[in-house]
């Protein structure tokens, strides 16, 4: 079932994450509903906070987001190793129409669990390295808006406020 992705500047998105304690049937059920969600709006990444869950879950497929060859699922994911450093251009399924560019380590070694519960670690660089980061960062409730200049945030908040306002003015019709 394709769920509804958060919008900024819903405080949702701003809460730290929980650890996954246990594997159930409804986590499962969670991480197929996230991967339907990711591939339906042509995301490469989602993270359980993205749809309101406050878990440690993200969905990446770094083959997207029109080629859907290299799913995975990471359960409590975390840094463990990172080197390099290099600028990304990125934007975020839950910060319509804002892209920007933001440091990033060039490499990093991210550990965790697949979705049997089996200990996983992945060595990463290039595209799959930033698609990590980005989507660790949102289990820490940090968005790309949260890590531009003050200029560019205050513009793209005026530009939610308008269209907030004319959300309201639509409704109202």
């Amino acid at each position: 079932m394709k769920l509804d992705i958060l919008k900024y500047p819903d405080p949702n998105l701003a809460d730290p994450c929980a650890v996954v304690e246990k594997i159930t049937p409804e986590l499962k059920e969670l991480i197929d509903n996230m991967v339907e969600t990711m591939y339906e709006d042509d995301g490469v990444g989602l993270a359980a906070p993205q749809i309101g869950e406050k878990l440690r879950l993200i969905v990446i497929d770094p083959s997207g987001p029109k080629n859907r060859e290299d799913l995975q699922i990471i359960i409590n994911p975390q840094i463990i190793d990172s080197e390099g450093k290099v600028d990304s251009e990125e934007s975020c399924l839950s910060c319509p129409s804002f892209s920007c560019v933001i440091k990033r380590s060039e490499k990093v070694t991210v550990t965790g669990m697949d979705e049997n519960g089996k200990d996983i670690r992945i060595e990463a660089d290039d595209f799959l390295a930033i698609v990590l980061q980005h989507e660790l960062d949102h289990l820490d409730g940090t968005l790309i808006v949260n890590k531009v200049g003050r200029l560019k945030k205050a513009m793209y908040d005026k530009k939610i406020k308008k269209w907030q306002q004319q959300e309201k003015n639509h409704a109202g019709k």
